[in-house]
């Protein structure tokens, strides 16, 4: 059961913990696509500091207006709002971000869109930046909607093939809605990088 100090204890350090592990660091612009009320953005904004950014990309203003809040109540100006209305191109300039979160929302969308957020991603992000993909949902995890009948594997070779390379796979006790469980994420670069990680 989730408790409001699992979920503080989760912002405040948890998260925070988890996230310099996947490879997010002081000062770097991070974009949290799908980010809902900000498990992830919040403690991202924390990790890169002030001198970093962190932009909180969703499709539902609710969600976003939450967030907003949060970030106000905790003295974080580093976040940036954006509202896709469901749009998968973010006003972003190329080659501007260094690291994309796609944690828990792959599951939402069909090849195509995928294939699309891939893309966009890779657009956004700096040469050799970083992919992170939490892949829930899939075959060997409580599969749903349009991974029912997809495997982790293919969703990793799917990321390869459009222009990624794999890196590494960070595994712990993370946030997943607003709930915890034991869950990995998937680390890629922009083709043509050194892995650093």
């Amino acid at each position: 059961m989730v408790t409001k100090n699992n979920t503080e204890k989760w912002v405040a350090k948890n998260g925070v913990a988890f996230l310099k592990k996947v490879g997010i660091k002081s000062s770097q612009v991070v974009l949290d696509f799908g980010c809902r009320v900000g498990h992830y953005t919040i403690p991202a904004a924390k990790v890169v500091e002030s001198e970093g950014i962190v932009y909180a990309v969703d499709k539902e203003q609710q969600a976003l207006n939450e967030l907003e809040q949060k970030a106000v109540h905790l003295n974080l100006k580093n976040i940036r709002i954006i509202n896709t209305s469901g749009r998968i191109q973010i006003d972003l300039e190329n080659d501007t971000i260094d690291v994309v979160l796609f944690y828990d929302i792959l599951h939402y969308h069909g090849k195509e869109e995928r294939e699309k957020l891939y893309a966009e991603a890779h657009r956004i992000l700096k040469q050799g930046g970083l992919l992170s993909v939490y892949p829930k949902h899939t075959l060997e995890d409580n599969p749903i909607m349009e991974f029912q009948k997809l495997s982790l594997g293919k969703i990793k070779k799917e990321i390869q093939n459009s222009n990624f390379v794999f890196g590494k796979k960070h595994c712990g006790f993370i946030s997943h809605d607003d709930d915890f469980n034991q869950g990995c994420v998937l680390n890629f670069r922009k083709t043509g990088s050194v892995f650093d990680i």
